[in-house]
């Protein structure tokens, strides 16, 4: 693999306000249900794709945390993973003030807990929260659970990965990179994307993720598929994708499809 490939894995957020992140999708032409749920006593929100009037059945489940100082409304907006994807329930959280460690460092825009037990663990409670209602009402498939994050959103993902892997399904993140011990990320599917001009969550932060991630789960040798990724699979079962597209700390106008079609593909029967 070239060098320039080596350095490296959904949601929006203060990047839209700094004007790093472009939405590139149009409107959706199917209106959310907007559904709260009291969390150790705090109203959290969200917005729910794919709930219809009919019977609940059992559907993949796709949650997408929105970066910092992002919102549910403008993460359906941009990423519209719902329209990709119509059989699938896709779940839009809204984050609370929280202070960032790279950005918003006094905590007045919305993002995630960074670290178990930060917040009194609100958004791993957030999280259980949806999952325990959606499977309550008839609209989990328990094999076909989803995360996916952008930025403080991808780093959140990566704490669910740590802290919930025996709920989900499949992971995939960008612009975001993991500081915990990789001891506590289980062998898994996962898809990281990642600009290589990226200057706010470092290109080589990204890159140290992968390859710590790669070598803990004794992945073999790296290929390149048929949409430029590349991948790399471990007797585990696991399987770990890096798309290293030519932008910032941005999302690319492809991740959508990119990230839908893993997520299918990480499917367990």
């Amino acid at each position: 693999m070239k060098p320039r490939l080596w350095l490296l894995v959904l949601t929006v957020g203060i990047e839209c306000l700094l004007g790093l992140f472009s939405p590139t999708h149009g409107a959706t032409t199917e209106k959310p249900i907007r559904r709260t749920w009291d969390v150790a006593g705090v109203t959290r929100e969200a917005l729910l794709y794919g709930i219809t009037d009919a019977k609940a059945q059992p559907r993949p489940l796709v949650v997408i945390f929105h970066g910092h100082g992002g919102s549910m409304r403008n993460a359906a907006q941009a990423f519209q993973i719902h329209e990709l994807w119509p059989e699938a329930v896709v779940v839009y959280p809204q984050g609370l003030p929280t202070a960032g460690r790279l950005v918003d460092r006094e905590g007045k825009q919305a993002g995630w807990q960074m670290d178990a037990g930060d917040h009194g663990d609100r958004d791993l409670l957030f999280f259980d929260a949806i999952l325990q209602q959606l499977r309550h009402d008839g609209w989990v498939n328990e094999n076909q659970v989803f995360v996916a994050g952008h930025s403080n959103g991808g780093a959140f993902m990566y704490l669910l990965w740590a802290k919930r892997s025996d709920h989900i399904t499949a992971y995939a993140s960008s612009a975001a990179a993991w500081f915990g011990p990789y001891a506590e990320l289980k062998p898994a599917k996962f898809l990281m994307l990642a600009g290589e001009k990226d200057d706010l969550v470092k290109y080589a932060w990204q890159r140290k993720t992968f390859d710590a991630l790669r070598r803990n789960f004794d992945c073999g040798e790296l290929r390149r598929d048929e949409n430029q990724c590349w991948v790399a699979d471990s007797p585990s079962g696991a399987k770990i994708m890096a798309y290293v597209h030519p932008g910032a700390h941005t999302f690319p106008p492809e991740g959508p499809a990119l990230i839908v079609n893993f997520f299918k593909a990480s499917i367990r029967p």
